[in-house]
């Protein structure tokens, strides 16, 4: 870019002030519809209660710091909550009481069409594994 007189001393600080506003208003906003890249957090029990389509967020500390394994029914109660569902046992032909599920949001993207779950299976009424899943999103007819 040339001044009136020849000059290029106005592309320097003409770079400086564009560059933030291209980062910010174009770049950083595509790479985030593009991207799956989310905010990891501490567990805490408060936020996985009153956030359940955040709890993403914390899952990967969960895993991390065995926070659930070998817990009991009880404490996993006292720390998420009651179960969001059961999984279904063939065998049974039912509902399975050692096998308790938690909805965990669904990941920030453009192309992200499914949620996140997570099964906990007990053994004698301890936590023994812990499935992390996805599902499909499932929308209610309003009629």
């Amino acid at each position: 870019m040339n001044t009136i007189d020849k000059r290029k001393w106005i592309i320097i600080p003409l770079s400086i002030v564009i560059t933030p506003f291209v980062y910010f208003y174009a770049f950083y906003p595509l790479l985030n519809i593009f991207s799956s890249y989310h905010h990891e957090k501490y567990f805490d029990t408060k936020v996985w209660l009153s956030n359940p389509g955040f709890r993403y967020e914390m899952f990967d500390n969960v895993l991390e710091t065995d926070t659930l394994m070998g817990k009991s029914k009880e404490t996993v109660t006292e720390l998420l909550g009651t179960y969001e569902w059961l999984s279904w046992d063939d065998a049974n032909n039912g509902h399975d009481e050692n096998k308790w599920n938690y909805g965990l949001g669904v990941l920030p993207g453009a192309f992200n069409s499914k949620s996140e779950a997570v099964e906990i299976v007990f053994e004698n009424n301890k936590v023994s594994q812990l499935n992390h899943y996805q599902q499909a999103i499932k929308f209610d007819a309003k009629e």
